[in-house]
């Protein structure tokens, strides 16, 4: 989260820009457009993801299970699928590769919503108070196409939100700049009308160089705060 610096810069990553005025000589700032929307990740800021939840049900040993979850379904192959690359072709390679763990790939696909455990504190509420305040509400996920059409379902949460942008649908992912400025395009914001949240460093920087007001999630009380600061609560 940005620190506040002074007045003018009270609401943490808004950008100024600044042109010089030839008769007065000195640098006239342009005021940034009000903040009029929120734009969320999904894992670990919505709801907790991980797929050592899932594995601990099917894995007793902890030994046993690091090293599957460190050699087979690992967090850089799940993101293949996040990518964009088809679930088929990922588990064929995979078990081919890991034959003896075959069963254990199939319950990667076919439970994958039990490594998606619970809500985050706090956050079901916050979005459901924002959609009462009218604020347009929207997504920017690091998702796989066939787990989303498995998941979003499921969660009412996301009748709230008018878009979504996931990646294994447009094959771009998070931090990559052409995921915001598509993103900017589909919800029809401007520069810094939407306020972007995120659980990872680099993906809110990456969003807060590329049109929007970042906010690096920790919790649901400090967002609350920041909403609250920016007007959207």
């Amino acid at each position: 989260m940005t620190s506040e610096a002074s007045h003018d810069e009270d609401q943490p990553g808004r950008r100024r820009l600044s042109t010089t005025d030839d008769n007065m000589g000195f640098a006239r700032v342009s005021p940034s457009p009000p903040l009029r929307a929120a734009v969320f990740d999904v894992g670990n800021v919505l709801f907790f993801w991980s797929l050592r939840v899932l594995f601990e049900k099917m894995i007793d040993d902890p030994r046993k299970r690091d090293w599957f979850l460190s050699n087979v379904v690992t967090e850089e192959w799940h993101f293949q699928h996040d990518a964009g690359r088809p679930l088929a072709d990922m588990v064929t390679e995979r078990k081919t590769e890991h034959p003896h763990y075959a069963h254990l790939i199939d319950a990667y696909v076919t439970r994958f919503n039990e490594s998606i455990h619970t809500p985050v504190p706090g956050m079901i509420e916050i979005v459901a108070e924002l959609a009462a305040h009218k604020v347009p509400i929207f997504g920017i996920t690091n998702f796989g196409a066939e787990f989303w059409a498995g998941f979003h379902p499921t969660k009412p949460i996301f009748d709230h939100f008018t878009d979504i942008v996931v990646s294994g649908e447009e094959k771009l992912v998070k931090p990559d700049p052409a995921i915001y400025a598509l993103a900017l395009r589909r919800f029809g914001l401007a520069p810094d009308e939407g306020l972007f949240v995120d659980d990872r460093l680099e993906n809110v920087e990456a969003g807060q160089a590329n049109g929007f007001i970042g906010h690096h999630f920790e919790d649901a009380v400090t967002l609350r705060t920041d909403l609250n600061r920016l007007g959207l609560l």
